[in-house]
């Protein structure tokens, strides 16, 4: 094998760029020099974000060119294009998933497992965490290691990895500190126990949750409007609102014209809504396990109304997809999450003791799933802080069709 190329940070982004959209646009690749560009540039799955000029990319890929990494090709219809095709994988003799692990490290900077299987997603389909761990280790016990195991920084479960092929700039330890997010920790137990845990929660919670949120929708004009939006786009059929809690939001979509089914995996919080709302059906299920409705050939919209804040990144495709299954055909899903990633820890809540982990999801993990999951003409938004919740959050909602 060669030996192993040492690329500046600007090549490393070019490359990284060019082994990303082979995957995932084919169409459009090679790229050309504006292309290019714009791929450096996205403000998504890109750690840091930078705003390269046409001359800085088009140097770099021809730096990449003299060190073999990359050929310049032409279009030859109409007018000659000058286009530009990574050699990276060739050089390196790099299997699917080893391709995909040093993409997002060239792309994204230091990462743990977790969150390489999790970005990775649309490149490789890793079956587990277990599966990037040995991707990894194959790579860095090489003749000549194309990975490093980064030292665990304090509070974080998982090490991080970096590439070899150049300088990585790394946080200073106070600041890695900060950014120690390990949203895959909440598994340390197993999904069984953390889905006990959950449902344990919400039903201690059952009994003041209506009563404390009951005017959640006052100061919020555009969750109202977004939640008048699903009556819209169901059309007329069934919605189902997961994770529907005591039925708040269940009934301000019946209010609102909607026929509505909700569901929740607290049987004490389906208890309390079916007291509430004697006109709507309400049922203990697990999201995961959505089924069709029992009268009509899918759901016209599925609501994730702040229901998939216990999952880890990993868990995130699984259970789009899981609910995107039972869509009528363009149906639609839509999903409100908070923005982050964090992970908030809650003990106490309204004087209850409880044991909850709150997950806020990197808004381009969540888009990357949605997409992975088939959904097309996805919309987004993000919304700042509401003084009156009292809480620093940021609130992330998508919308996306079935095809």
């Amino acid at each position: 094998m060669p030996p192993l190329p040492h690329l500046e940070p600007t090549e490393q982004r070019v490359l990284g760029a060019l082994l990303e959209k082979q995957v995932t646009v084919p169409t459009g690749y090679p790229l050309t020099v504006n292309s290019l560009r714009t791929a450096c540039n996205q403000s998504t799955s890109r750690d840091p974000v930078v705003e390269y000029g046409d001359q800085t990319v088009e140097s770099s890929a021809r730096a990449l060119k003299a060190k073999g990494l990359v050929r310049v090709v032409w279009d030859g219809r109409g007018q000659r294009t000058l286009k530009f095709h990574q050699l990276l994988d060739e050089a390196l003799s790099l299997d699917p998933g080893e391709r995909a692990l040093i993409t997002v490290l060239l792309l994204r900077g230091p990462q743990s497992a977790g969150e390489l299987r999790t970005r990775t997603e649309r490149l490789h389909r890793f079956t587990d965490r277990a599966a990037v761990e040995d991707c990894l280790t194959r790579l860095a016990c090489r003749e000549e290691p194309l990975v490093q195991e980064l030292a665990r920084l304090p509070g974080r479960q998982d090490p991080r990895w970096i590439h070899l092929l150049g300088p990585v700039e790394l946080p200073s330890d106070a600041h890695a500190a900060s950014e120690a997010v390990d949203l895959e920790s909440i598994l340390a137990e197993g999904s069984q126990a953390r889905d006990a845990k959950v449902s344990a929660a919400y039903d201690s919670l059952a009994g003041d949750y209506a009563t404390r949120l009951a005017s959640d929708l006052d100061d919020t004009p555009f969750e109202r409007w977004l939640l008048e939006r699903v009556v819209d786009l169901a059309g007329g059929h069934p919605v189902a609102d997961v994770g529907c809690g005591p039925g708040l939001i269940s009934a301000y979509l019946r209010d609102h014209g909607a026929r509505v089914v909700g569901s929740d995996l607290s049987a004490e919080m389906v208890a309390q809504a079916r007291r509430a709302h004697r006109d709507i059906t309400f049922e203990v299920r697990d999201l995961r396990h959505l089924m069709r409705p029992v009268d009509a050939d899918g759901w016209g919209v599925v609501l994730a109304w702040y229901s998939l804040l216990h999952l880890a990144a990993s868990e995130l495709r699984e259970a789009i997809v899981a609910l995107v299954r039972p869509l009528r055909s363009d149906g639609h899903l839509v999903l409100s999450l908070f923005a982050g990633p964090s992970i908030r820890h809650v003990a106490e809540l309204w004087d209850i003791p409880i044991d909850l982990d709150f997950l806020h999801h990197d808004p381009a993990t969540v888009i990357a799933a949605a997409e992975a999951a088939g959904l097309t003409d996805l919309e987004w938004y993000q919304r700042g802080v509401v003084p009156s919740e009292g809480e620093p959050v940021h609130r992330f909602y998508l919308i996306g069709r079935r095809r």
